[in-house]
């Protein structure tokens, strides 16, 4: 089964499963797709607890009536044989199940083997090498795309910093650097992630060497993220500390694939903060959390704090928003940007993840395979998408 044979791929049952359904983002995921699929798309629901599932078709059911007879799927994470029955059956399969280092990979390679299209949530840099390294040429021989990170991470920095380049001159080096700053708490599912990836700092690196030596050399051109030291930036008004997340990965690997980015890109990536004590602040508890994700029972305590499955209510979700600014420069041009919308966690992350799947569902694509961004993958028709959907990509300035 492969995408090439597009009769074969029209003729699963279903355009799109949601796996993952029963947590708090595959809820609200879920609860997008009742709001905004539209007619006649045919999708599902996935997780290893029916009963759960049933409870989440009665939610939806509730204010949307058409999802009364919504199909539920049993798979498990540590079942390989339903994951490839689950891959078989879509189009495209998109999960919140997380942390991903743990349970992500065998749902990577039903994909990759069915060629289905897959798409996840995860902020975790050693997963997605390891998972380029395992997976990425059967996804391409199989037609099968491989998009990682499409919620917060790293949808809004990653078209972000695409939306930027198209404002600037092409063929002459660019120079992007990203701004983030968001109000937003967070809920057990991704506290319980970034303590995995922060525990796991020899691990991460290993993954990172391995892809290195399996990665075509880039000729002609170049595209990095290095990480660049606190500083006050005059072009915000803030001071930026670097954030060492996935998000300036991503960014880097849609310029490496994109000669829109120019012949020599560099992506920088920062929080912002107001004051300088509170930079001092972020930056300091920083270090004191990844110095206690270092001993597995501070690890634990810290998950215990916040339970996978629990996050904000929708009335602290509606009093949060996020903001990415970018500032480009090339060929004499200074462009200012910015990217907003709401809670940026769980509401908006849905929403991407959601539109990102319809988008491969249903829109007409650049010809990809294998382990790509969601630049390079969906680009222009992702963009129309969220713009569509409310979260704002605007030009503020240029000189």
């Amino acid at each position: 089964m492969n995408r090439q044979n597009g009769t074969d791929r029209a003729q699963r049952p279903y355009d799109i499963v949601l796996f993952g359904a029963t947590g708090f983002v595959g809820a609200l995921t879920a609860e997008y797709l009742a709001a905004h699929a539209p007619e006649g798309c045919r999708w599902a629901v996935a997780g290893r607890s029916r009963q759960k599932l049933e409870r989440v078709r009665e939610h939806l059911a509730a204010g949307h009536p058409d999802c009364a007879e919504l199909p539920l799927i049993e798979a498990d994470a540590d079942d390989p044989e339903s994951l490839r029955r689950l891959a078989e059956s879509a189009r495209v399969v998109a999960t919140t199940v997380g942390p991903y280092v743990w349970y992500g990979e065998p749902l990577v390679a039903a994909c990759a083997e069915a060629g289905t299209d897959y798409l996840d949530l995860t902020g975790e840099p050693e997963f997605v090498d390891l998972m380029y390294v395992r997976h990425d040429a059967r996804a391409r021989e199989t037609r099968a795309r491989l998009v990682h990170a499409c919620g917060f991470d790293s949808v809004p920095h990653d078209l972000g910093a695409y939306f930027t380049v198209q404002q600037l001159p092409e063929d002459v080096p660019l120079r992007v650097d990203g701004f983030v700053r968001s109000n937003a708490t967070f809920s057990g599912g991704t506290f319980a992630s970034a303590l995995t990836a922060m525990g796991r700092g020899r691990q991460m690196l290993k993954a990172a060497h391995e892809r290195r030596l399996h990665e075509p050399r880039l000729v002609g051109r170049r595209a990095r993220a290095p990480l660049g030291g606190p500083r006050f930036s005059r072009e915000t008004g803030t001071w930026a500390l670097p954030l060492p997340t996935v998000d300036p990965q991503i960014v880097a690997r849609s310029a490496r694939a994109l000669p829109r980015y120019g012949p020599d890109f560099r992506y920088r990536h920062y929080a912002a903060v107001e004051t300088l004590p509170m930079a001092a602040g972020g930056v300091a508890a920083m270090g004191a959390l990844f110095g206690l994700a270092q001993l597995p029972p501070a690890r634990r305590w810290l998950s215990d704090r916040i339970k996978p499955g629990e996050g904000p209510d929708e009335r602290r979700r509606a009093k949060s928003w996020f903001s990415v600014r970018f500032v480009g420069e090339g060929g004499g041009r200074t462009v200012f940007t910015e990217v907003s919308g709401g809670d940026p966690g769980y509401d908006e992350t849905a929403k991407m993840l959601a539109e990102s799947a319809l988008s491969l569902a249903f829109d007409q694509l650049p010809d990809t395979s294998g382990q790509v961004t969601t630049a390079v993958a969906m680009g222009d028709a992702l963009l129309a998408r969220l713009q569509a959907a409310g979260i704002r990509f605007r030009v503020a300035a240029t000189r």
